[in-house]
């Protein structure tokens, strides 16, 4: 397999990493004022509170649950180091509502959770804080295999059965050393993101990223248009993490000279707003890619050119029957593979030239109804080629029998006229593909992340 850092190279870095960094302790961390230094202490606080937890005489955790129910960056930071040092897992849940953290519990079995603030936690829950009361114990000076088992992320599911994806020492710090090694992210960047810490994306560039390179990265997560301009302006940030929903609101806008660079994740940036981000900041935008469970894949610069995803240098490829077939250090270990140790994604592809492809959809878009096979990326496609139609959302429900499905549409456009577009498309489509409904909306329901959210969707849908 083509490794850009082999295991030796990650393992050597994650040891040096525990260690205090003598030289910039004082850099700035976060914006507001949190520095390496105070990272390292607070995780010696965390540390402390984990080893508690153990079940040996060792010291180490052995895989103690512990969830992450913080958003500060700071925290977050500190949390990594202290489960590296001690071998606790780290829970990520996909939101910090009640319900979320119900689940994430049920399926984790924590019993204790990292807070930055009081928060609902399920019973029985301990509370551990890192504040100036906290005793704290120096990070231990040890060696941490890239295969250890670090977090357990918590995806809230595009098709709303949510899932836990493991992701080791080597599948997070590996992936981070490889992007601040291609993109030459070093202490003179400033990191402003739009996209939260317990979003694998968000973590990745947010915290991990910054953790590796020296970056001081921006302490909140603005996510209006104003609030990202003043964000950019004000610290005179050099790279922007955000998706394609903030780059479509920022659309026509300038959000500050100083950038070098911007990324967007998390779902497919259209053409057109990612060249127009490009031409109002003079800074290309470049398109990760990939999942929670495979890490980064390829990526594309539209103002570079790029028309098609290239794989990333640690990623090797083959497409067979328009699928993509991938092997890379950055796969969470639940991922199944073949014999030759390929994971088979979840999406269509069509090789481009040598080393390019393009993205076709889903492979799992694909429904039946009255026996006829749908595909619903076809479907969105059209109803995304029409003028009046800005976004949109297409998902098969179960019909009023129970047995059979129906195809319906959300869509979002202040001029979309739901007959209209159902004329056009029965010019097109085959009647078992038209939508028995299309609403229309002036927001699309959004994931934390960023994605469509199918359930509330669903249930939206449903009650028409």
């Amino acid at each position: 397999m083509n490794e850009f850092f082999d295991a030796e190279d990650v393992e050597l870095f994650l040891t040096e990493l525990l260690q205090q960094p003598q030289k910039d302790s004082e850099h700035d961390f976060t914006c507001n004022g949190v520095s390496r230094a105070d990272v390292y202490t607070m995780a010696s606080r965390l540390y402390a509170a984990f080893t508690e937890l153990a079940d040996d005489d060792t010291g180490r955790c052995s895989k103690v649950p512990v969830c992450l129910a913080a958003e500060e960056k700071g925290v977050v930071a500190a949390a990594l180091l202290a489960a590296l040092a001690s071998g606790s897992v780290l829970v990520l849940p996909h939101s910090f509502s009640k319900l979320a953290l119900a689940q994430t519990q049920e399926s984790t079995g924590f019993l204790a959770a990292v807070v930055d603030v009081e928060r609902p936690l399920p019973t029985g829950t301990q509370r551990i804080f890192c504040g100036a009361s906290s005793k704290g114990l120096p990070l231990p000076h040890i060696h941490v295999p890239k295969d250890t088992e670090l977090l357990q992320i918590f995806t809230g599911g595009s098709t709303g059965a949510p899932k836990i994806w493991s992701k080791t020492a080597g599948n997070i710090f590996g992936e981070a050393l490889y992007m601040t090694s291609r993109y030459q992210v070093s202490a003179k960047d400033i990191i402003v993101s739009t996209v939260s810490p317990y979003h694998i994306y968000g973590l990745l560039f947010s915290v991990v990223i910054p953790l590796v390179s020296g970056a001081t990265v921006f302490a909140g997560t603005p996510l209006f248009p104003a609030e990202i301009t003043e964000c950019v302006e004000e610290q005179s940030a050099t790279l922007l993490v955000s998706i394609p929903a903030h780059y479509r609101v920022l659309k026509g806008r300038a959000v500050g000279s100083s950038l070098r660079m911007a990324f967007s994740s998390a779902g497919m940036l259209p053409a057109e707003d990612s060249l127009d981000f490009s031409t109002c900041n003079k800074v290309g935008v470049v398109e990760v890619y990939g999942s929670t469970e495979t890490g980064g894949l390829a990526t594309r610069n539209r103002s570079a050119g790029h028309e098609f995803f290239k794989p990333l240098e640690p990623v090797t490829y083959t497409i067979q029957d328009e699928r993509l077939y991938v092997q890379s250090q950055f796969l969470s270990p639940d991922l199944s593979v073949n014999a030759e140790g390929f994971f088979l994604s979840g999406d269509r592809v069509q090789r481009e030239g040598d080393d390019t492809f393009s993205l076709h959809g889903r492979a799992d878009a694909v429904t039946k109804v009255g026996g006829v096979r749908i595909d619903l990326e076809e479907v969105r496609d059209l109803l995304l080629s029409q003028a009046t139609v800005k976004e949109c959302v297409v998902i098969p429900l179960a019909d009023e029998t129970g047995r059979g499905t129906r195809i319906e549409a959300l869509v979002r456009g202040e001029k979309a006229d739901p007959g209209q577009l159902k004329k056009v498309l029965a010019g097109l489509l085959e009647p078992a593909a038209l939508p028995r409904c299309i609403r229309v909306v002036s927001v699309i329901p959004l994931t934390p992340a960023g994605k469509p959210d199918r359930k509330t969707i669903m249930a939206f849908l449903s009650g028409s």
